[in-house]
């Protein structure tokens, strides 16, 4: 692969950053992830104290110790950092409504936890109610951290299932299922960014992730070479036919290969070359944030917000579904309407988009083609009406 120079270096103290003030229209969407509370720390730390330690009868040891601390580095790995970070406010929820309700979180009560699911579902006062996917993580984040602590909760307790299965028939809805881009769209999205080195940034990541059927995280994760950082979810190489992504996805490690397109101008590996070039990047992270005027490149990786963040940004400044209220069209795309627009647009064999999407089965790729083949065979016709 190319190099393209040397990063910039780190910015200055009076250095106005990407995001870092002003009004809410000027601040980017690449700030970084809110920093967990005093209180999450201790909780995680207590949590992990709890779950990687020696046995009584042993004792302890600097090595020891060392590899304690190592194996809880890896434990905290075993799970992505956003799911971490939601099943310890999933902890954090639950046992503060024990508390007001006077009871303790450990050793878990079948029967609390299904009122405590009755409550998200049916809440007293002006808390909204949460929806099917929501109340199931919850109890998903609940039973992953009784775990770690040593206990047990059966999900399958008649207190716990029943419970559930009542609150999926009363309170189910269909699912919701975010727009898809489509080709013209994505063009026209591109067509309102500026021809600065953030809008270069920003055209790379809209036509890469559309291009690769990426998950935001998985844009922002990439680095440009092997090991380049500890938070790195995977690399790019170059090639004069395209750029082969190597990802550390939700399903494994795979690998994305993005071709170049019918122009430069919505060529994903030309601009991907292009802003590596003028951002002269040749390390780390391929995704980072710029300075206020977007005319130099900093060294902190962007967050995955700001990817969704774009999205609905250029679907408004571009007028896809002008049709609509802006609030619906804001709801209507997301990150992963990206990944939807692959699937809905490319006109090739069902085998090569699951690839592409790295989705273990078929039926989850046909979920994302939706549009594509929608009345696409008419059984009506077929029955002979």
């Amino acid at each position: 692969m190319k190099t393209h120079g040397t990063q910039s270096q780190k910015p200055r103290q009076n250095d106005k950053i990407e995001g870092s003030g002003g009004s809410e229209s000027e601040i980017s969407s690449s700030a970084p992830h809110t920093a967990p509370n005093s209180d999450e720390h201790d909780e995680r730390a207590s949590r992990d104290r709890a779950s990687i330690a020696l046995p009584a009868h042993v004792a302890g040891s600097g090595a020891l110790d060392r590899l304690i601390d190592t194996a809880r580095d890896y434990a905290e790995a075993s799970t992505a950092e956003n799911t971490n970070k939601a099943y310890a406010a999933d902890w954090k929820h639950f046992t503060r409504w024990c508390r007001l309700k006077g009871t303790d979180p450990l050793p878990p009560s079948p029967e609390m936890v299904g009122l405590y699911l009755a409550d998200l579902a049916a809440p007293a006062g002006k808390a909204p109610a949460l929806s099917i996917s929501t109340i199931e993580r919850r109890l998903s984040g609940l039973a992953w951290n009784v775990r770690q602590r040593g206990f047990t909760l059966d999900r399958k307790n008649r207190h716990i299932a029943t419970v559930l299965a009542g609150i999926k028939r009363k309170h189910a809805r269909p699912p919701v299922q975010k727009e898809a881009i489509l080709p013209e769209d994505i063009q026209a999205m591109v067509g309102t960014l500026p021809y600065d080195l953030r809008g270069l940034r920003d055209r790379t990541i809209l036509l890469l992730g559309y291009a690769g059927g990426l998950r935001r995280s998985e844009i922002v994760s990439l680095d440009v070479h092997k090991d380049d950082t500890p938070d790195s979810g995977g690399w790019i190489e170059i090639f004069e036919d395209g750029a082969l992504l190597t990802l550390n996805a939700k399903t494994g490690w795979r690998e994305v290969e993005v071709g170049r397109g019918s122009s430069d101008h919505t060529c994903p590996v030309h601009a991907l070359e292009q802003w590596l070039h003028f951002a002269k990047i040749d390390f780390g992270p391929v995704f980072v944030r710029t300075s206020r005027d977007g005319k130099r490149a900093l060294e902190a990786r962007l967050s995955d917000k700001h990817v969704a963040r774009l999205i609905k940004a250029t679907v408004l400044k571009s007028g896809v579904r002008s049709d609509l209220p802006e609030a619906k069209r804001l709801a209507m795309f997301s990150g992963h309407s990206l990944r939807a627009g692959l699937a809905s647009s490319a006109e090739v064999d069902e085998r090569y988009v699951q690839k592409q999407l790295g989705h273990a089965s078929a039926e989850m790729t046909r979920r994302y083609q939706r549009r594509r083949d929608r009345f696409k065979v008419n059984l009506t016709k077929a029955a002979g009406l």
